[in-house]
């Protein structure tokens, strides 16, 4: 995935803290962990690339980005469960993927 603004990424972390998730660097991504659920977490600018596997997965982007990040995981229909959350200056929104597989993220 592409170059990352601290910002966004510091705002990702307080998200998941936020909503009570315990918040472990995973390389470059991380952790948001909570009761049994563990999702891995990519912030991103650029939603060229995503990865190709994990159970659960959330993609924090700009608001911008987001439609984007939206069409491309739709088209790449992933073995993942998946979300994305849009961020807007201090506000955030959740953009859920169709049920589909297993359980909800």
């Amino acid at each position: 995935m592409g170059p990352v603004t601290t910002q966004l990424d510091e705002q990702a972390r307080t998200i998941f803290t936020d909503l009570g998730y315990t918040v472990t660097d995973d390389g470059e991504e991380f952790r948001a962990e909570r009761d049994w659920k563990s999702v891995h977490v990519t912030v991103t600018e650029d939603p060229a690339e995503t990865p190709d596997s994990g159970n659960y997965r959330c993609f924090v982007t700009s608001e911008e980005q987001a439609p984007t990040l939206r069409d491309r995981l739709q088209r790449a229909d992933p073995e993942y469960e998946w979300a994305i959350i849009s961020v807007e200056d201090d506000d955030y929104e959740v953009v859920r993927a169709p049920p589909c597989r297993g359980t909800a993220v």
